[in-house]
Order: structure tokens, then sequence, then C-alpha cells
């Protein structure tokens, strides 16, 4: 009989990360650890496969003050269930979805034990370790000379994309910083991203995204505040710079919805959070209704540990990224982040499979 225990850690930021909705100075998560028998036998031969609940502040439909219970009700009726197997499958069996980032880490917890535990989730190159993952370098909020000193590090360190948060400093201040980069990286040398996080209103982004296209950006994710379909589709149909869409997607979990959302906006691109979105079912759905609308996009982390960076990093493995950088450079945010064998080097995220991981 199978069994399934959790645990918790309060991850602690390196620097204050601010968005547009505020600053971060640390992060609850949660880990699920299926394993063979009861709890005494976490040393069993197969190995323990986990996951990562890390509901987001402000984004995630499952950040609630009974969260922690929900995990802890969720590993009493799976074990009240007698499961002599479980597959990511069923997961929906036991998860509703309207609680993504435990839907996530069940489904995680289930691919890494049915791999024996070793935290290799599927049968990629990436996973293998083979090839790295190209990613941007995230240029997170602050005053001016902290971008500038991360944009500085980002560029030394070999980055060609490079995705800056806005909508916290003064706009002319945004776009100084943004002339500085280009000044000495042009658009055939670095790939710009910008996102703002819902932070611009209808009546200003026409303006603020004119002006923003001066700097040949690739694609500006989420300008306007979720749940604005007419004028996020307007925009989407006038604006200079493409427009991804981030938070739009995070509760549209019916399947007719998501069509109609994609059928009546048409943006350029989607950004897909396997922690907000559900899981990686969830995530390959959006992608696939993403080809069918010939709409790009790329994948990217929610501030997980390097347990759920890990598995969303796999996850993207399974898809053809080359040459196009996913979201995925968040492993260096925390102080007392899980140890484990990823690593980045010149914009890329590798993973060593003989590599040893901390338990967390």
């Amino acid at each position: 009989m199978l069994g399934l225990t959790h645990s918790r850690r309060v991850l602690r930021f390196n620097f204050p990360a601010r968005t547009s909705r505020g600053a971060l100075a640390e992060h609850t998560t949660h880990y699920l650890h299926l394993h063979d028998g009861p709890p005494a036998a976490l040393g069993a031969e197969r190995g323990v496969g986990i996951g990562e609940a890390a509901p987001l502040a402000g984004l995630s439909p499952d950040f609630k003050p009974g969260f922690e219970a929900e995990v802890a009700d969720l590993c009493w009726r799976f074990n009240a269930a007698g499961y002599a197997d479980f597959g990511a499958a069923q997961v929906p069996e036991l998860v509703p979805a309207h609680l993504p980032a435990l839907r996530f880490a069940l489904e995680t917890a289930a691919l890494d034990y049915a791999g024996g535990g070793r935290r290799q989730l599927y049968p990629n190159a990436f996973a293998a370790g083979h090839t790295g993952l190209p990613i941007n370098g995230l240029v997170w909020m602050g005053d001016a000379a902290f971008m500038r000193e991360q944009i500085e590090q980002k560029l030394a360190a070999g980055y060609s994309c490079l995705k800056l948060k806005i909508g916290s400093l003064d706009f002319a201040t945004e776009l100084a910083l943004l002339a500085e980069i280009r000044a000495v990286a042009s658009p055939a040398e670095l790939t710009l991203r910008v996102d703002a996080n819902g932070a611009f209103s209808p009546a200003e982004v026409p303006a603020k995204l004119a002006a923003l296209a001066e700097f040949a950006l690739h694609s500006i994710e989420q300008p306007l505040r979720a749940g604005q379909w007419a004028a996020l589709a307007a925009l989407c149909r006038a604006s200079p710079v493409p427009i991804a869409l981030d938070e739009e997607l995070i509760g549209l979990t019916d399947p007719a919805a998501q069509e109609k959302l994609l059928a009546a906006v048409r943006p350029a691109y989607l950004v897909l959070k396997p922690t907000l979105l559900g899981g990686h079912a969830a995530t390959r759905r959006w992608i696939e209704l993403a080809q069918a609308h010939g709409l790009g996009w790329w994948i990217t982390s929610a501030l997980e540990s390097n347990v759920g960076l890990n598995a969303v990093a796999q996850l993207t493995g399974e898809y053809d990224v080359a040459g196009f950088a996913q979201g995925l450079g968040t492993g260096q945010l925390y102080h007392n982040n899980v140890a484990a064998p990823l690593r980045i080097a010149r914009g890329e995220l590798h993973f060593d499979p003989a590599g040893r991981w901390e338990q967390p």
C-alpha cells in the first residue's frame, strides 16, 4: 500500500522580490512525499516521489490561510483510500481544479515515484543531463541602481534574453533603463521582454506601449489587469509590442472558456506556470490550445523551490524550445533553497541526474 505524507519550508528571499503587486520577503511551500507503506518506511527500496505545492500570494487560487489543512486532508484521504498503485492521471480524483498548486504537487510526486524517486520525471534530453534549456535572465523591480546592478550581472553572465519587471518605478526611469540596455546590446544581440503584471490602465496603456516599442521588445506580459477581455482584445490587435497573457490564464480551467479567451483576445504568446494553472496535464492542454490557434508560448516557474523548478523544467524538456528562452531562472532567489543538482551556465539551465538532492 502506498502512503502520502507532507512537510513544509519557509523559503527566505535573498532580497525583497518586488512586483507591481508588492514585495515578498518569504514564501511558504509544502512538499508531498509519496512512498511505499507507512511513514516509517521512507527509506523503502523504491525511493520517495516528491512534489511541491507553493501557492503564490495574490495570484494562486489556493493561496489562503487554510491551505496547510487542505494538504493534510489530501494526505489523509489518499492514505484512507489504500492505493496499491497511483499515477499522475488519477490526480483529478483527489484534487479539485480550484487547488492548482496541490494538483501540481501530487502529479509531480506520482511522476517522481514512478521513476524511482530520482527526480527524473520524463525521459527527455534535459532530464538525462544531455542538454540545457535556454532561459531569460530575470531583472526584479527595485530602485534604478538595484535594477541596473542586476542588468549588468545578467549581461556579464552571458544571457541572450532579459526580462524586466516594470510598473513599479516612475515610467520615465524604466524607459531610461531600457535605453541603457539597448545602448550596449542591440536587438540582434539581446532579446528584451518586459512584464507589467497588470499595472497599466486601459487609458494609459496605448501611449506606454508606443514608448516601449522604441526598444524593439520581444513582448510585454499582461499589460492590463486580468478580466478585461474586450480591452485586451482591442489592445492585442493594435499594440506595437506583442502581448503575452499570464495572469489572464489563472483560474480558467474550463476548456470551453479557455478556447473562448484565445479566440476572442488573440494574444501573441501565452506564459504558462504549472503551479498556477493546475499542473503538468493542465499546462500541456494550454500548449495544445496555443498551437491550435497559432500562438507562441513559453513555460515559467512561479517562485517554487528547486523541487518545483526541476519539475517545471523537466516538463519544458518535453518540448523543442531550442533558441527560445523559458522563465526558469528562479533557483537562486532563496538563501535556504532545497539543495539540488541544477545549475545555470551561459543563459541555460542544466540538470545533473547523478547529482545529490537535499531531502525537503
